[in-house]
This record gives structure tokens, C-alpha cells and sequence, in this order.
């Protein structure tokens, strides 16, 4: 009963700006065809640059306006939450899936193990992550599939370094040595011993790396090596937009706001989650209460 009344306290501490946030837009993203007024590539000429609802020549018929093609500005941000979240998932799963397992066989074995990997990882950590993925996106050329791929196996090494440090103060635990002993494989062990261990500072890790990779995934749109039109993106609608800042600043305004907020909630949750899932936090933050 302690532990329950425990956990529902920390529970209610949850941040709920930061949860709704991100409950709204996976929402929005699901049922983007239901939501979405208009649709987000159909071109209307006669009402190109039409300012939001609030503005005067506004209409209600396109709340955030519309582009420099008549598109309905809301609509696309509604769309484009789909390719933020798809990517941000997806990529962090593959990137977390990566990194785990090579922190976890790096920290266990140590030695020449430990030295490869970890010298695989300063040098990947030396170079810039949007140079590797100019490269890698020039070789292998803009789409959908091509930039989670290319997140993926750029973003692995944060979570190498974190779950190598976990694995070497689990590994010296008695029950670890025990299983040695009792003649579990090495496969099991890693599985079934000393992952469980690293569990939750990789779920803190990938929520707060969540909201950076929408800014990666956003960056290389605005560059133009994301997804491609008339797909919308919110780092593509930033780049057309950015030439109608002085007379028409909803264009990149209302798609850069929705990346903020994506952002911020990921990073609320992510320092909850913190909070909550590490003893040293919660000892922490005890103690300035």
C-alpha cells in the first residue's frame, strides 16, 4: 500500500501542460483526415495568401490562412504532425535499439570490446550530426524512409554511452555473478539481468531525444532534403514561408509554433520521467522539499 500511495503521488506530480501537449498532437496525427478542414496540397489561387481568421481580410473558412498557393495553412500543420511524429518514433526506436545493445556489450565485456566501441563512438561524436546526415542524404536522396534511416544510425551513440555507464555499475552486482555461477548464458544475462537495469534512463534518454529529432527532421526539410512536397512538413512549410516573413509571417509563424510545442511537451514529460524514474533524482528533489 506504501509503494502504491508512493507512485500515484509521484504519478500526480506528472506535468499535464506537457502530457496534453503531446496527447493533442498524436491525436491530431491519427486523425489528421477527420480534423483537417481542407486538404493540405490542394492549390487555390483566389485566396493565396489569405491572412489568418483574426486579421482583417481574414475568413473563417481558413482559420491560419492560407500560403503562397492558396493552401490552408492549419490543414498542413495538421498533416505535417504526422511526418514529425512518425519520425520522431521511429527513429528513436532505432536509434535506442542501436545504442542499447552496443552499450550493453560494451560495458559487460570491457577490454578491446569496450575500446572499439567506445572509440567508434568518439568519433562519431567528433563530427557534427547534420554533416553525416548531409552526406548520407545526398548519397542516398531525399524521402520519408531515407531520413529515419539516416536519424536513426546517426543518434545511436548518445544512448551507447549512457547504457555502457549503466552496465558497468550493474555488472558488479552479486546477483549478476550469481548468475555466472548458476551457468546463464551470456545472452541471458544481458537480457534478462542487466537490461532491466537500463531500462529507465533509456526511456528518459529517448523521450528528451525525441523532441530533438523532430528539430533534426525539420531542419533537413527546411534544407530541402526531407520530405518532399506537396507533402507537408513543418521544416518545408518554415522554408516557403521564410521569404513572406515582412507581409506574410503566418506562413512559417504558426508551423515554427507547432514545433515548439511538440518540443516542449517531449521535454516536459522527459524531466518528469526523470524525476521519477531515477532514485537519485527523486532523493534530489526530496530534499529541496
Amino acid at each position: 500500500m506504501a509503494k502504491s500511495s508512493k507512485l500515484w503521488a509521484q504519478i500526480k506530480q506528472a506535468p499535464v501542460g506537457g502530457l496534453t501537449i503531446l496527447f493533442l498532437f498524436i491525436v491530431v496525427a491519427l486523425f489528421a483526415k477527420f480534423i483537417a478542414p481542407h486538404s493540405p496540397i490542394d492549390q487555390d489561387i483566389t485566396h493565396a495568401l489569405s491572412p489568418p481568421f483574426f486579421l482583417e481580410g481574414g475568413t473563417w473558412n481558413y482559420l491560419l490562412g492560407t500560403d503562397e498557393l492558396g493552401r490552408d495553412i492549419l490543414s498542413r500543420i495538421i498533416f505535417g504532425a504526422r511526418i514529425s511524429l512518425v519520425v520522431g518514433f521511429i527513429a528513436v526506436a532505432i536509434s535506442g535499439s542501436i545504442g542499447v545493445w552496443f552499450g550493453l556489450i560494451s560495458g559487460y565485456f570491457g577490454g578491446k570490446v569496450d575500446s572499439v566501441i567506445m572509440r567508434l563512438v568518439d568519433i562519431q561524436l567528433s563530427m557534427p550530426y547534420i554533416l553525416i546526415a548531409l552526406a548520407l542524404i545526398g548519397a542516398l536522396g531525399p524521402s520519408l524512409r531515407n531520413i529515419i534511416i539516416v536519424i536513426g544510425i546517426t543518434s545511436w551513440v548518445t544512448y551507447a554511452r549512457v547504457a555502457r555507464g549503466d552496465v558497468l555499475g550493474i555488472k558488479e552486482n552479486e546477483f549478476v555473478d550469481l548468475a555466472k555461477i548458476a551457468g546463464c548464458s551470456t545472452y541471458r544475462i544481458l537480457v534478462r539481468h542487466i537490461f532491466p537495469g537500463v531500462v529507465n534512463s533509456q526511456i528518459v534518454l529517448g523521450t528528451l531525444m525525441f523532441g530533438r529529432v523532430i528539430i533534426f527532421e525539420a531542419a533537413l526539410s527546411f534544407l530541402g532534403l526531407g520530405v518532399q512536397p506537396p507533402t507537408p512538413s513543418w521544416g518545408t512549410m518554415l522554408a516557403d514561408g521564410r521569404q513572406y516573413l515582412t507581409y506574410a509571417w503566418w506562413l512559417a509563424t504558426f508551423p515554427g509554433f507547432a514545433i515548439m510545442l511538440v518540443v516542449l511537451g517531449t521535454n516536459l514529460v522527459g524531466d518528469w520521467l526523470r524525476d521519477m524514474l531515477d532514485p537519485k533524482q527523486r532523493a534530489a528533489v526530496r530534499g529541496k522539499r
